[in-house]
């Protein structure tokens, strides 16, 4: 009988103990939160693991360009409510943020067709133009503004019709039709918005020299 009361006293203690053990096993130990809880509770398969993201280059390119070579980007407008961008050297050229996009053809702002004979006529040989629809690119086109156009590569402008989406990468004095292009044409059964294309997406590299060939 005497026995009893160091033994209950023992028990407590080896009890006490055990408890310890295992709350310090389940807390994963001092300061460390309750990590070990939570993984008794996250199974293997709903555990995610963060994959590394992958890196992007000028104006966002997945890989980077080869030397002498310019990396560029372009969207098209998006019905008359987003503007285009242009993106040359991870340069953002022309976007709604810059505030300088306009309805038509964005090049440098360019709209009316004779601003656009004026400043498409004197290029020297080689210069890059970059050419982002908005709205509506082709109604104020005539004949000698899509002759320029197909001048400089566009094998597409022929057919450049009432708000169609269209971007294009061209150069002065290049004979061959230009690999950077896309076109879109307004068709109510294929619109993505009510009256418009859907926004049209081109990146590439394109050399710094562009010949005559």
């Amino acid at each position: 009988m005497r026995l009893a009361g160091p033994l209950r006293i023992v028990a407590l203690v080896i009890t006490v103990g055990l408890t310890w053990i295992v709350v310090s096993i389940l807390l994963g130990g001092p300061g460390s939160g309750f990590p070990r809880i939570q993984q008794l509770f996250t199974s293997p398969e709903n555990s995610v693991t963060a994959e590394p993201r992958a890196r992007k280059y000028k104006c966002g390119l997945p890989q980077p360009c080869p030397e002498e070579h310019l990396a560029f980007r372009m969207v098209s407008g998006a019905a008359n409510v987003i503007g285009p961008k242009i993106c040359l050297e991870d340069k953002m050229l022309m976007s709604s943020v810059k505030d300088n996009v306009g309805r038509g053809l964005n090049i440098a702002l360019v709209n009316d067709v004779n601003e656009l004979l004026k400043f498409i006529r004197p290029l020297h040989e080689g210069t890059l133009v970059f050419v982002a629809s908005y709205d509506d690119p082709a109604t104020k086109m005539n004949e000698e503004t899509r002759k320029l156009f197909s001048d400089l590569g566009s094998k597409n402008i022929k057919d450049l019709a009432f708000r169609d989406s269209w971007v294009f990468v061209g150069a002065k004095g290049v004979q061959n039709k230009s690999p950077f292009e896309q076109h879109v044409k307004n068709s109510k059964h294929t619109n993505k918005y009510e009256g418009w294309p859907e926004a049209l997406e081109m990146e590439g590299c394109i050399p710094r020299k562009t010949t005559a060939s």
